[in-house]
Formats: structure tokens, sequence, C-alpha cells
């Protein structure tokens, strides 16, 4: 069974040239379609392998009609989207083709030779295949530099840009904000006893824990080392302090070690916006460590919540 046949979509309005083409393209190797300029154009492309733009000079040498309709056709090619658009114009149309040569397309001139049509066909195809790699690579590139390796989860870095932004959003819409903080307890004692993979596959374990006990809008981020964490968009503390403890819980029903016999716990530091005390990302994030180490000094496996009031510094343990 031969190779599928590539679909291309021959744009000509007065379908002149788009005959010639067939009659070039007469092969098993490609499937033409003829369609004039108009409204169905763009979504028409996304389904092509290849458009062929058939332009003629204008009336008025002023007119940039022709090239915003190559423009148009350009911003459908991409990834995932519509295949390269390869411009066909008649000798005399010289500015025509030298405009769209400038924005970076192919260019075939009419009277073509059928085996030059087909070449520069083949090699609009292939640097459209290269740049759709490169465009591929740069973004599993950008996923890479955003994630934590061993968790999946986001890294310290992106936590920082996103906890910028979003407490600049809260601000100006005057909304809360949330933030939690994580630390396992006793980490490191877990790690010298049963050995560093046992214990990443306990930071994999938390990682799974913290993304199902939030909401898609939510960031979980790993923060670094055994420190993790959650930031609440438009999440008041009272909405915050419930994530918090359905976090607590579902750590506590962790197990890890080769046996699975070793209950995994964790401390919660809780912060949040607006507070008399919080006028910044960088505050937030300082209020949430206090919490924290509050949470440690507490006895751990535990939520402190930042507050100027004592008595709502602490939820105790269920």
């Amino acid at each position: 069974m031969g190779e599928k046949p590539l679909s291309l979509l021959v744009v000509d309005d007065s379908r002149s040239t788009a005959a010639k083409l067939a009659r070039s393209l007469d092969s098993p190797e490609y499937a033409p379609r003829t369609v004039p300029p108009g409204p169905e154009l763009s979504r028409l492309a996304l389904d092509a392998d290849l458009v062929l733009l058939c332009l003629e000079p204008l009336a008025d040498p002023s007119s940039d009609e022709h090239l915003a309709l190559l423009r148009r056709l350009m911003s459908v090619e991409g990834p995932g989207r519509g295949g390269p658009v390869v411009v066909v114009a008649p000798a005399e149309a010289m500015a025509l083709r030298v405009a769209a040569l400038r924005l970076g397309v192919e260019v075939v001139t009419e009277p073509w030779d059928d085996e030059e049509l087909r070449a520069r066909l083949r090699r609009a195809l292939s640097a459209h295949e290269v740049l759709v790699s490169l465009a591929s690579q740069v973004a599993e590139l950008q996923k890479l530099s955003v994630l934590d390796g061993l968790t999946l989860l986001h890294n310290h870095r992106y936590f920082q840009e996103r906890l910028r932004e979003e407490f600049r959003a809260a601000q100006r819409y005057d909304d809360a904000l949330a933030l939690i903080l994580v630390d396992l307890d006793h980490f490191k004692a877990f790690n010298d006893t049963f050995g560093h993979p046992e214990g990443d596959e306990v930071l994999r374990k938390v990682a799974r824990v913290l993304q199902q006990s939030v909401r898609e809008t939510d960031l979980v981020a790993r923060y670094g080392g055994e420190e993790f964490a959650v930031l609440l968009p438009r999440t008041p503390l009272t909405g915050a302090i419930t994530v918090a403890e359905r976090i607590r819980k579902e750590m506590g029903a962790l197990r890890a070690g080769p046996e699975l016999t070793q209950r995994i716990t964790a401390s919660l530091g809780l912060s949040g916006f607006p507070h008399r005390s919080v006028l910044s990302s960088d505050q937030l994030l300082l209020t949430a460590d206090e919490a924290l180490y509050q949470a440690k000094r507490e006895g751990r496996n535990r939520i402190c919540l930042h507050s100027p009031m004592p008595f709502l510094s602490t939820v105790p343990r269920g």
C-alpha cells in the first residue's frame, strides 16, 4: 500500500493557474484541492499539508491585499497546525515575489519547470518539518526549565515567578491569595536509614498527594529538598485551612520504606492576603515560612497559621 498523497490547498481566484498546477502535479504523490480566497480559507488551510497561493499583479500597485492574504495564511502555519505556504506568481510580478521572499516563503515563478516546481514544494515541506521539530524541542526545553526533574512538579524558579504574578493580581483586584508551605517531618533521618532511592519515592508520593488535593487553578511546586509550596489564588484563609488539613491527613495515610511500614507526616505553615502584615509577595512567603517553623517547634505533624491573633495561630491535629 502506497503512502498517503500530500494534500495541497491551491488558493486561486481565477482558477487558471490552478488548472496548470493540477497538470504539473498530476501524480499519486499529490492531492490538490482548489479554493478561492474567502472567510473559510484559514480553516481549510489547517488541514492541508501544503498551501499554494496563486497571486496575480493587482490593478492598484499600492494595494497590500495580496500580502495581507499571505500573512493570514502564514498565521495558520505552525506545529500541529497547517503546512507551509508557497507563493505562485508570474515573472512580471517582481515586487510581489520579492515581498513574499522577504516574508520567508518559497516562491515559484510562472511559467515554471515541472521538476523545479516539485523540488521547491519538497524544499518547503522539508524546511517546515525542521521548524516543527525545532519548535517541539524548544517547547520541551521550556517545559523542562520550569519542572522539577524528580517530582515533575513546578520548580522553585517557576513558583517564585507565579507567586509575584498572583500577588500582583490579588492586589489589583482586591482578591484573596493563600500560600501553604509543606515540609516533611524527619525526612533526613528517613533518608539516612533507608537510602536516597526510597527518599526519592517518598517525594514522588507526596507530590501526587499534593496535586490531588488542590484545584487545577492552584499551583503546587517543589520549593526545595523536602519542602513544597501550594499557592491558592482566590482562596481566603478559611478555605486554605481546609486544603491544608486535607493535605495533612492524606499524607498521614502514606506509607514508605522497603516494607511500607514507615508513616509519612508533614508540618504546614499557612499565610494569606489580604493581611495587615502581608504587603508583598516576599512577606507572604516569609510569614508562611514563620508559620511552618512554628509548626515544627510545636511538635510537627500540624498546621500553623500566621496571624496576629494567638488563638487563631494553630490548628490542632485531628
